[in-house]
């Protein structure tokens, strides 16, 4: 199944990643403060839910932090994404859908909260989002232009992104 928006729950495998992934961050943060954030989808609160209970801390949901809406593929299969598929991304800008959001549209959705991440004055904070959106976030992270992102891959394979930031 294509993700996407598509909203459903995590699967048993995920919960118990999702508890590794708690339990090894909270041995790593050793009770510091921590500010979390999830994208509102199911598949990321969940997990997020789990992290904030083992940190004690509430996750404030962002629909910022949504992967990117393939509208009409939304709840496909993948094989049904490759047999339909109007236009292949080369660039930022093109979509695979006519009515899908494009990466640079991504990145203009995520900007805003970046920056509020960035200039905020946490020390820690803890990201629970989609992959592709987490791939735009590491090329914010390192101060990349968005058409950076025609001419390299970044993967947001884990779903849990940890940010601590000197300040």
């Amino acid at each position: 199944m294509v993700g996407s928006w598509t909203d459903w729950d995590l699967s048993d495998f995920g919960k118990h990643q999702a508890g590794l992934i708690a339990e090894k961050l909270s041995k790593e943060l050793n009770g510091r403060s921590v500010k979390l954030f999830s994208s509102d989808l199911k598949r990321a609160v969940q997990p997020a839910r789990i992290l904030g209970d083992k940190l004690s801390v509430q996750p404030i949901l962002r629909t910022e932090l949504r992967e990117r809406n393939l509208e009409s593929c939304c709840g496909q299969s993948v094989t049904w994404l490759k047999e339909n598929l109007e236009c292949e991304e080369k660039t930022v800008d093109d979509k695979l859908f006519s009515d899908a959001e494009s990466r640079r549209e991504g990145w203009q959705r995520l900007f805003p909260f970046y920056e509020t991440v960035m200039l905020s004055e946490d020390k820690w904070t803890i990201i629970v989002s989609h992959g592709d959106l987490l791939s735009i976030w590491n090329a914010m992270f390192m101060k990349l232009p968005v058409e950076s992102l025609n001419n390299c891959q970044l993967f947001g394979y884990s779903e849990v992104l940890l940010i601590y930031l000197k300040k």
